[in-house]
């Protein structure tokens, strides 16, 4: 079973200290949520998971099915399976998205076996169609011009055609509306498998009405302090978080801008 482990993980910013070892393991098939204030090292998770050079890993182990995954440069941890969709996805003028979208499956694939065009036209046109986008963003420069929702449909669109075997989704409803939400959700649920796990890091109880997570992780402080099933999520929605400190007697909670 395909298996992404974290144990005790550490990682600095600017020579501050974000998560302060974090540990968790996703099997594939599972979809985890993770929760928290802001400030606590979500999206710090999220990069330095994905090799993001500003995000320093000072300590810990990370694993993608027994390889060690810090040793990998982000293109290899990219083929080895890990995607991220971006909070803030990049704008790239000059490559088309059909374009970066087929040099994307084909790089991780080996020579002589790469996508054949008519293949790749066929189920790219197949995947805007349920994600109901506009077939002409196929031949726009990569999120240039996108609003924030067609931004995040265009992520998804990615991970469905990459099929990756882990997926981390960093606050991908943020911004979106109640029917982008949906077709976002949809795109997600169709790909859930036995063999593929997720990590969707939100603040929002509504994305998980529409995906079903296994399990809900609070993230405090640069760590996992409280897990639980999906009614832990309907509890921080309903309630917030300082029954959470309070239970575990947390005091000094870092508050701000999301790191």
């Amino acid at each position: 079973m395909t298996t992404l482990k974290i144990e005790e993980l550490r990682s600095e910013i600017e020579g501050k200290e974000i998560l302060k070892g974090l540990t968790l393991e996703i099997q594939g098939g599972e979809i985890h949520a993770i929760m928290g204030p802001n400030g606590t090292g979500k999206s710090t998770l999220a990069s330095a998971l994905m090799g993001h050079p500003k995000y320093e890993v000072t300590g810990g182990k990370v694993t993608l099915d027994d390889e060690d995954l810090l040793e990998m440069e982000v293109d290899e941890r990219a083929r080895a399976g890990l995607f991220l969709a971006m909070q803030y996805p990049s704008e790239i003028a000059g490559v088309t998205n059909s374009d970066f979208l087929r040099s994307a499956i084909n790089a991780r694939r080996e020579e002589g076996q790469e996508i054949s065009l008519i293949r790749f036209i066929r189920e790219l046109e197949n995947k805007m169609k349920g994600l109901e986008m506009n077939p002409e963003f196929a031949h726009r420069y990569l999120n240039e011009g996108f609003s924030g929702g067609e931004k995040k449909r265009n992520e998804i669109l990615q991970m469905m055609l990459l099929e990756p075997k882990f997926v981390i989704l960093d606050e991908v409803d943020s911004g979106l509306d109640i029917d982008a939400l949906r077709i976002v959700a949809n795109g997600v649920n169709e790909l859930r498998s036995p063999d593929r796990g997720f990590i969707i890091i939100t603040h929002y109880q509504r994305l998980l009405n529409y995906i079903t997570p296994d399990f809900v992780h609070v993230m405090m402080q640069g760590r996992i302090v409280k897990s639980g099933g999906p009614e832990l999520a309907h509890r921080l929605e309903a309630e917030g978080y300082d029954w959470v400190k309070e239970e575990l007697g947390i005091t000094d909670e870092t508050v701000g801008g999301e790191v």
